[in-house]
């Protein structure tokens, strides 16, 4: 029976590193107190908000992770971007923020021109379809101490303060809208890796899967990105918001559970999600092959559900109508503090999550 931390990811001790990391940033506020660019406590936030006077810069950083290894086997690396710009501009839009621009930079062992020709190619395609600009980057050749490639990313977006989104106005009965996602996105990945490779060999990703494409090009589907379709519905920065959209989740590493959670803690409130999106098949078919519970499932990938937005119940229809991805409602906020979820994943079953 597989899971995350068999797999060599212990997500407590990875909670409490970014408890320690989060514990030195904040140190770090009080130097800019009354200056331009305070920033703003948020603990919990999928990115930081700096105090610009009249607006927000919202900040915020990840990578594509292990991902970039199953790439690497396979030699395809132009999708990459679209999860590298997912995973940051994703991130920001939680807050209600409109990405402006990303910089990355790449670690290397040796540089190739043709993996940086691929990678950034994807990079500029997504950036281009998300109206986001590349200022600037940075390619590392670091030998050794890399095996392979990291790419990581720094986006910047803004955001008028009255616009910012808080979750401290979810209540129970809001509905809660999610976004379909047919692949793992860039999380969970050393998961996904162990299995495959446990059950197969290191080979496994240029071997055929049963979905028509081999292995490696069936996982490396790229993430789908939420921040455009989800700005027609908040308005860019200048632009009247449409709807009141009360809180977004970004379903990445931690799950439902852990990244829901994150915008009820203002509340105390928990949600019960009884029409979920399935997970896609070749999902369903990793997990399956590595056993691994949809208790686990669901607190590592997303299983279908790549972003969730909370609306008051009268406006749920609209808000379907008004988003151009396919989106469906799936649950509610309850008053109970806990998440409740009626699992579409290999066991079928219902999951209840203490918050």
């Amino acid at each position: 029976m597989a899971d995350y931390k068999k797999a060599g990811v212990d997500i407590q001790i990875g909670d409490r590193a970014s408890k320690i990391a989060y514990s030195f940033a904040r140190s770090t506020f009080a130097s800019r107190k009354n200056m331009i660019g305070e920033p703003i406590t948020d603990e919990g936030a999928f990115a930081g908000i700096l105090d610009m006077g009249d607006f927000f810069i919202v900040q915020g950083d990840d990578g594509v992770g292990t991902k970039m290894e199953v790439a690497e086997r396979i030699g395809k690396f132009d999708t990459l971007g679209f999860d590298l710009l997912a995973m940051v501009a994703d991130d920001a839009v939680c807050l209600g923020a409109e990405t402006i621009s990303i910089t990355n930079t790449l670690d290397t062992n040796i540089v190739d021109t043709e993996i940086i020709h691929d990678l950034m190619k994807g990079l500029a395609k997504a950036c281009i379809e998300q109206k986001v600009v590349i200022p600037g980057g940075e390619i590392a050749e670091v030998g050794k101490s890399v095996n392979g490639n990291v790419w990581n990313a720094t986006a910047v977006g803004v955001l008028e303060k009255e616009k910012t989104i808080t979750g401290k106005n979810i209540k129970p009965g809001d509905k809660i809208i999610a976004l379909r996602e047919k692949g793992f996105r860039s999380n969970g990945f050393s998961l996904v890796r162990y299995i495959l490779e446990k059950e197969f060999d290191v080979n496994v990703y240029n071997k055929p899967s049963p979905f028509g494409k081999s292995w490696g090009e069936m996982i490396l589907k790229p993430s789908k990105i939420y921040s455009s379709a989800l700005l027609k519905l908040l308005g860019r920065f200048g632009e009247e918001r449409k709807f009141n959209v009360k809180g977004i989740a970004h379903i990445t590493g931690g799950g439902i559970p852990g990244n829901f959670n994150r915008i009820l803690k203002q509340t105390g409130f928990g949600a019960e999600f009884h029409d979920l999106f399935p997970a896609s098949a070749m999902v369903l078919e990793i997990q399956r092959i590595g056993k691994v519970t949809d208790v686990e499932a669901y607190k590592t990938w997303n299983m279908g559900n790549g972003m969730m937005i909370v609306v008051d119940a009268g406006d749920a229809e609209s808000v379907l109508e008004a988003l151009p991805l396919e989106a469906k409602i799936v649950g509610s906020v309850i008053e109970e503090k806990k998440i409740i979820i009626d699992s579409k994943g290999a066991d079928a079953q219902k999951l209840i999550f203490k918050l």
